[in-house]
């Protein structure tokens, strides 16, 4: 296998359970997959190489394959600032798949990319990339691109990551979102959904992810308020069945990349 195939095909290697998981909700909602990788850069301006082979190739190239909207992202605050987030929507298991090794095989993806494919040991632009596949939530089955996106206006997001002790607990976390009401309160207070998913495989499992998006950072700030004074909220998070469902919250601020098309 070449290594501009591995790229996108590493992450996805031995999850074939996961085209079980989405089949078993396709007669109620089709829930889409979601790749996520996560590319720790080197420091220096050899990472500008690896915007150009995304700007102008890859994003271009997963559009072409049928992977669209592409997400990607920069930390702002909660991760190293030497790492770049990119989400890819998949509908399935093996369409995911079939699209990421069409957009390996995609000739403008293979011009753009060759100066990162082609460059030595001494002149990579990332050390190593994490990859995660996450699962939808049926009430928000796939990625909602933010009006702010579409209208190409400034924005922000924060991910989120809810850990939990057991997969019982994990499973109650997310009735908590769905079945409880507790994703309906976020948008009725402005706390708007990008995605909300389950984490199939990645790293501190068991968990969920979601990313919201806002327009600034006093638009967080006045959403999170609103959530934490509303009473819904406060007889919700009393309820004893969701007690003690997460025992770690990661927060992460990104901002989107001039060529992220969420």
């Amino acid at each position: 296998m070449e290594r501009r195939e591995f790229l996108f095909t590493s992450g996805a290697a031995g999850l074939g359970f996961a085209a079980a998981a989405n089949a078993a909700d396709e007669k109620k909602t089709q829930r889409d997959l979601f790749l996520m990788q996560i590319y720790h850069l080197l420091p220096g301006d050899k990472r500008t190489m690896l915007h150009t082979a995304f700007r102008d190739g890859i994003v271009p190239a997963a559009n072409r394959a049928g992977l669209s909207p592409v997400g990607v992202f920069e930390p702002v605050h909660g991760a190293d600032s030497l790492s770049l987030y990119v989400l890819f929507p998949w509908k399935s298991f093996d369409e995911g798949v079939a699209a990421m090794m069409r957009t390996a095989q995609d000739p403008g993806f293979k011009a753009a990319a060759a100066p990162v494919f082609n460059s030595p040991l001494s002149n990579l632009p990332y050390a190593r990339i994490e990859s995660a596949l996450l699962l939808s939530f049926p009430t928000v089955p796939k990625i909602e691109v933010p009006a702010l996106a579409a209208e190409k206006k400034s924005r922000i997001f924060e991910m989120r990551i809810y850990e939990s002790h057991t997969q019982p607990a994990a499973v109650r976390k997310v009735e908590m979102f769905e079945k409880g009401g507790e994703l309906a309160l976020f948008r009725k207070v402005g706390l708007q959904p990008v995605f909300f998913a389950q984490t199939l495989i990645g790293q501190r499992m068991h968990n969920l992810t979601y990313m919201l998006v806002f327009e600034d950072y006093a638009a967080r700030e006045k959403a999170w308020k609103a959530f934490g004074d509303d009473p819904d909220w406060a007889k919700l998070r009393q309820d004893p069945y969701y007690a003690d469902t997460v025992s770690n919250i990661t927060s992460l601020i990104l901002k989107p990349t001039d060529y992220s098309q969420i």
